[in-house]
């Protein structure tokens, strides 16, 4: 089945971000000619997504805004979001997703190809992974087989086989979402403070089989802090630039 929808993970406060968190999500942090966000829909739009729900939080006047341009765009807002977590947020997607969908995170500067493998890759259920980074905070993925075991930013919490690092990217099925909304549930009631990553998606996958593809050499940054941002602007986004993936306009 052809996904047509896509979720954009956009509701944190990017606190470690400091002064520039507090006066713009960081989804509209700007590289190029447009802010990382319209870059990452017009991605998804080239690969035949019809319909972006983006999960709002801090800040989010700038997504009802940029809702007025894109048609494709569709607003929900965590109303909890400065005191819970990235499974929270998706949870409060859960009446507007009908099919299987992609899932992304609103920080993310990545080449076009990282969604078009993800999209081709022939399971339902699928993470991305990339080689090392060495770009600090890293989540690193524990695998048996085709399928993901554990994630964490310690290596030693995990066993021999680690895979790579979790990119932010991913491929969910219907009946996949439904379980990880019912883990959910069940885990709010103890905290909302939970993350769809380790509390979600890798939860279910000791009951639901969630697979993983790895492009090895992948340009890619995820920034949560001004290291990963000085990093994406002076290296990453220069070189996914050079390889075309950003179209000049």
């Amino acid at each position: 089945m052809k996904i047509q929808i896509a979720v954009i993970l956009a509701a944190g406060m990017g606190a470690r971000l400091n002064e520039m968190g507090q006066s713009i999500p960081k989804g509209f942090l700007q590289f190029g000619n447009k802010p990382i966000i319209e870059e990452s829909i017009e991605r998804l739009q080239r690969c035949g997504i019809q319909k972006i729900i983006i999960v709002t939080g801090h800040l989010s006047e700038f997504y009802e805004r940029l809702k007025e341009r894109y048609p494709q765009i569709v607003t929900v807002h965590n109303p909890q979001y400065a005191e819970s977590g990235s499974l929270c947020s998706l949870y409060c997607a859960r009446e507007l997703v009908g099919s299987d969908f992609l899932l992304l995170e609103s920080d993310l500067i990545y080449e076009q190809r990282a969604l078009e493998t993800v999209l081709a890759f022939p399971k339902d259920n699928v993470i991305l992974l990339s080689g090392a980074t060495n770009a600090g905070d890293d989540v690193y993925v524990e695998t048996s087989g085709d399928t993901i075991v554990a994630m964490s930013k310690n290596k030693a919490d995990l066993g021999e086989q680690i895979a790579g690092e979790l990119v932010g990217i991913s491929k969910i099925s219907q009946p996949l979402f439904q379980r990880m909304l019912q883990q959910a549930e069940q885990m709010f009631e103890t905290s909302l403070m939970v993350d769809y990553e380790s509390d979600g998606l890798v939860a279910v996958a000791q009951f639901y089989p969630v697979y993983y593809t790895v492009i090895t050499d992948l340009l890619w940054a995820e920034i949560d802090d001004q290291q990963h941002l000085l990093r994406a602007k002076e290296h990453i986004y220069p070189a996914i630039f050079k390889t075309g993936s950003y179209f000049k306009r």
